[in-house]
């Protein structure tokens, strides 16, 4: 049995790994698909002091109190900072890391530093109260009007100075192993690069940026597959 921690990317929640989620543990895995500050059902909390120092204190509280151990992390987007810093944070405790079209940063670097101009450009132009909307669904891919419907009804605005903030990295991480999952190979957004850089083993997908949500299927079958070590 592989336990897995899956965490959703901007603007989502736990919510979003709904059917990937019912696949693992139908194969007999322990899944943890925890929801980030300030987003899904706890967007109640939201605020412009959250920052992604905020959520890796979310991801590490989870991997203590409930004493997890041999953890495969699956980042899913902006969630690829959080995965990593908490690995750095926890090595001990982390067996895998999963990147899903995931952003990664060097020590000190925040996703401001690494995402290109347009997308800082727009993040900007949108910023109220230091929250920022989600974008229309087929920017992330899903163009399926039930699946439309269903992801935009639950997407919640995003705390910004998560995107500011600079990560924080002992070095410690680079040694776990990772995997990079590329849903959007030729899209605008530097995965690959990011991937190349680090090094990392590849999948791609080419399914769209949100695959939990338009293939949960072969997503979860990557996940299986690495659980299977093939």
């Amino acid at each position: 049995m592989t336990t897995y921690v899956l965490v959703h990317g901007a603007w989502h929640g736990g919510w979003c790994w709904r059917h990937v989620a019912a696949r693992l543990r139908a194969a007999g895995h322990e899944v943890h698909t925890p929801t980030l500050t300030g987003l899904g059902e706890r967007a109640h909390l939201a605020g412009p002091e959250i920052g992604l120092r905020t959520h890796i204190d979310d991801l590490s509280g989870l991997l203590t109190y409930e004493d997890l151990r041999d953890v495969v992390l699956v980042g899913h987007s902006y969630a690829g900072l959080v995965v990593r810093e908490a690995a750095d944070r926890m090595p001990e405790r982390v067996a895998r890391i999963t990147m899903v079209d995931a952003w990664a940063g060097r020590d000190g670097e925040s996703l401001d530093d690494v995402a290109p101009g347009f997308f800082r450009d727009w993040i900007e132009s949108v910023t109220v109260d230091g929250l920022v909307p989600p974008a229309p669904a087929a920017t992330v891919g899903v163009t399926e009007p039930d699946q439309v419907a269903w992801l935009e009804s639950k997407l919640t605005p995003h705390p910004r100075r998560t995107f500011s903030q600079p990560t924080r990295l002992s070095g410690a991480v680079d040694a776990i192993p990772c995997r990079a999952v590329l849903c959007t190979p030729g899209g605008p957004m530097p995965f690959v690069r990011l991937a190349d850089e680090h090094g990392w083993a590849a999948t791609v997908l080419d399914v769209g940026h949100d695959a939990m949500v338009t293939a949960p299927r072969e997503l979860a079958d990557v996940f299986l597959q690495d659980a299977c070590g093939s």
